[in-house]
């Protein structure tokens, strides 16, 4: 019986060379979805949002980056829709492939590829200790807000419709729900 190998980094990068829109999952390259309208909208929306934080310097500053690749370990590089970054714990914009642990990270689900972020994107984030996890889908209009407690994720908000809330890490700023999913 054969061994399967596991891809690494090195793989990832050289995977690149050919076409930017692959992960490197437990191991695996994986193609990654082209978004649809729904996703995209999702993802520019909740970045609006968060514009503020994002302007913020000092301990109520983020740095968001969308579509942005994560290395958590050398078999582990997905792309995540929207990362954060407290400026507190990275003072400097962060450039290339983050090697540093996200404090919040956002997925827009894909149909056909739901399992990649609610399983396996959820253990690793999980495992690396993210402390907040949001998963969107857009063509459902939902949303689960997870945060972490004693080393496992709570779900501390799930809405199913629109509205507007305020959410864990961003409680200052409220998210109008219908505009996020394009009801407006």
């Amino acid at each position: 019986m054969e061994a399967i190998q596991l891809k690494t980094m090195d793989d990832l990068e050289e995977a690149w060379l050919e076409d930017e829109r692959i992960e490197l999952i437990n191991g695996e390259i994986i193609k990654r979805p082209m978004p649809k309208a729904e996703h995209g909208l999702a993802q520019g929306r909740t970045c609006s949002k968060l514009e503020s934080f994002d302007k913020n310097s000092g301990s109520g500053g983020w740095w968001f980056m969308t579509e942005i690749s994560v290395r958590y370990n050398e078999h582990q590089c997905p792309a995540h829709d929207i990362a954060g970054w407290r400026k507190v714990r990275v003072p400097q914009r962060p450039i290339g492939v983050m090697e540093i642990i996200p404090d919040w990270v956002c997925e827009i689900i894909s149909p056909g590829h739901e399992s990649k972020d609610t399983v396996r994107n959820f253990n690793t984030l999980m495992h690396y200790k993210v402390p907040y996890y949001w998963i969107i889908w857009p063509e459902d209009e939902a949303l689960i807000a997870y945060k972490l407690v004693d080393g496992k994720y709570l779900a501390i908000e799930s809405i199913d419709g629109g509205g507007k809330v305020s959410i864990e890490p961003f409680n200052e700023i409220e998210f109008d729900l219908d505009y996020i999913f394009g009801k407006d």
